[in-house]
């Protein structure tokens, strides 16, 4: 799975933003924190829910339950949206 095209990003700090560009479906922007900016981020190229999982436990100190559910909670608002590509 990838981000789409239409959305772009952008790191404010302890604030991360995704906006769409247009052509997806949604008209708006999505604030969130470092976490989901990491996972956004990681998006940004092919990648599986599992391989950032794995990046995430090695980046971060939490149980990889929590990451875990963290992603899968991530992943699910973008599909929600229509921002990624599967």
């Amino acid at each position: 799975m990838k981000l789409k095209k239409q959305f772009i990003t952008y790191d404010k700090g302890d604030e991360h933003i995704t906006v769409s560009t247009g052509g997806s479906g949604f008209n708006g922007m999505i604030r969130g924190n470092k976490t989901a900016g990491t996972i956004i981020e990681m998006l940004k190229k092919e990648t599986t829910r599992d391989e950032i999982v794995d990046a995430m436990f090695e980046q971060f100190d939490a149980p990889k339950e929590v990451i875990a559910a963290d992603v899968d909670k991530i992943i699910e608002k973008l599909r929600g949206i229509n921002a990624l590509e599967e």
